[in-house]
C-alpha cells in the first residue's frame, strides 16, 4: 500500500513537471526572435497572405490564449500538426524513436559496462601509474566536445581510410532485410556509438573508482580479505555490489535522456533519430514538433527518475521510499 501511494504521488509530480515544461518551452519559443508566421509564409509574402497564415495557425491570438488552447488539445491526445510537413506531430516523432533508442541504448550499455569495470579495477591500486593514466584519460574523454570527436572519427575512419560509413543509418539502395541489413546498420552504428559512449565512459570510470575505493575501506572488506577470498572477487562481488547507488543514479539520469537522443551526435553523423529531428525543428521554428519532443523528454526523465528511486530500495534495503 505504501509503495502504491509513493508511485501515485510521484506520477502526479511527473504530470505537473510535464505541464510546467510545456508552458515554459511554449512561452520561450514564442518569445524568441523572429516571427513564426513569416517563416511559414515566406519572408517575401504579402501582408494579406501573412495575416491569413497567422490566423489559420492561431498565431494572431494572445500568447496566453494560445497556451490554453494548446493545453486543451494535449489533454485530448492531440499534439498538433507539424508546421513543416503538415503531418500530426506524433506521426513525425514516433518513427524517429527506434533509431534513437538503438544509438543511445547501445552507447549507454557500452559506457556503463566498460567504465564501471575499468573504474572498479583501478580502484584496487590507488596512486599507481595505471590509476593516474586512466584517471587522466577519463577526464580528457569527459572534456572532449562530442561534435569534435565525431568529426575526428569521420576524418580518420571514413575519409582517410574508408573503413566505416560516415553518415546515415543504412546504405542508400542497400539490402533492406535479413542479416545483410542488420550488418549494414551495425557498420553505420559504430562511429556514432563510439563518439557518444566515449564521453560517458570517462564519467563512469570516475564514479566507479570513487565508489569502489570507499567501499574497499569498509570493515566487511577487511573481513573478506582476512578469510582469504580472492581480491578480484572481493572487488567485483562485494565492493562493487555495495557501491552501485551512485552508478545507478547517473545511469537513471542518462536513461531519462534516451528519447531525446544526442542532438549533436545525431546531427554530425546524420543519424535519423529524435535528436536530429529536434535540431531540424529548431532551424525551421517547427514549434509543435519541438514541444512534442520536449513532452516525451519530460515523461521519460520522470519515469526514469521514478524507476531509479524504486531501484534504490532494491539495491539497498536501508533506503526507505
Amino acid at each position: 500500500m505504501r509503495l502504491q501511494k509513493y508511485i501515485l504521488l510521484r506520477t502526479i509530480q511527473v504530470v505537473l513537471v510535464v505541464f510546467v515544461v510545456i508552458a515554459l518551452n511554449f512561452v520561450l519559443i514564442h518569445l524568441a526572435p523572429g516571427d513564426i508566421g513569416s517563416i511559414l509564409a515566406g519572408e517575401t509574402a504579402d501582408p494579406e497572405y501573412l495575416a491569413t497564415v497567422r490566423s489559420s495557425y492561431g498565431l494572431d491570438r494572445p500568447l496566453g490564449e494560445q497556451l490554453l488552447r494548446y493545453f486543451g488539445r494535449i489533454l485530448t491526445g492531440d499534439l498538433g500538426q507539424s508546421y513543416r510537413s503538415h503531418a500530426p506531430v506524433l506521426d513525425v516523432i514516433l518513427p524517429r524513436i527506434p533509431a534513437t533508442l538503438l544509438l543511445v541504448g547501445t552507447s549507454l550499455v557500452i559506457s556503463v559496462a566498460v567504465g564501471t569495470l575499468i573504474g572498479s579495477l583501478i580502484a584496487q591500486k590507488p596512486g599507481s601509474w595505471l590509476d593516474t593514466t586512466v584517471s587522466t584519460l577519463s577526464v580528457a574523454l569527459f572534456s572532449i566536445p562530442v561534435f569534435w570527436l565525431g568529426l575526428m572519427l569521420i576524418l580518420v575512419f571514413a575519409v582517410m581510410n574508408r573503413w566505416l560509413p560516415s553518415s546515415g543509418m543504412t546504405t542508400p539502395g542497400g539490402v533492406r532485410e535479413g542479416w545483410p541489413a542488420v550488418l549494414d546498420v551495425a557498420r553505420h552504428l559504430v562511429l556514432p556509438a563510439i563518439s557518444l559512449s566515449a564521453i560517458w565512459i570517462g564519467q563512469y570510470i570516475r564514479i566507479a573508482k570513487t565508489a569502489v575505493s570507499e567501499a574497499l575501506s569498509e570493515n566487511y572488506i577487511t573481513t573478506a580479505r582476512a578469510i582469504g577470498f580472492p581480491e578480484r572477487d572481493i572487488v567485483l562481488r562485494d565492493a562493487l555490489s555495495n557501491a552501485l547507488l551512485p552508478i545507478v543514479t547517473v545511469f537513471g539520469l542518462q536513461l531519462g535522456l534516451v528519447l531525446t537522443g544526442a542532438v549533436l551526435t545525431e546531427t554530425v553523423f546524420s543519424w535519423p533519430g529524435l535528436g536530429r529531428l529536434i535540431y531540424e525543428a529548431i532551424l525551421t521554428r517547427d514549434t509543435p514538433v519541438i514541444i512534442g519532443a520536449f513532452i516525451l523528454m519530460s515523461l521519460t526523465v520522470g519515469i526514469a527518475s521514478l524507476a531509479t528511486d524504486l531501484l534504490y530500495a532494491v539495491l539497498d534495503p536501508r533506503i526507505a521510499l
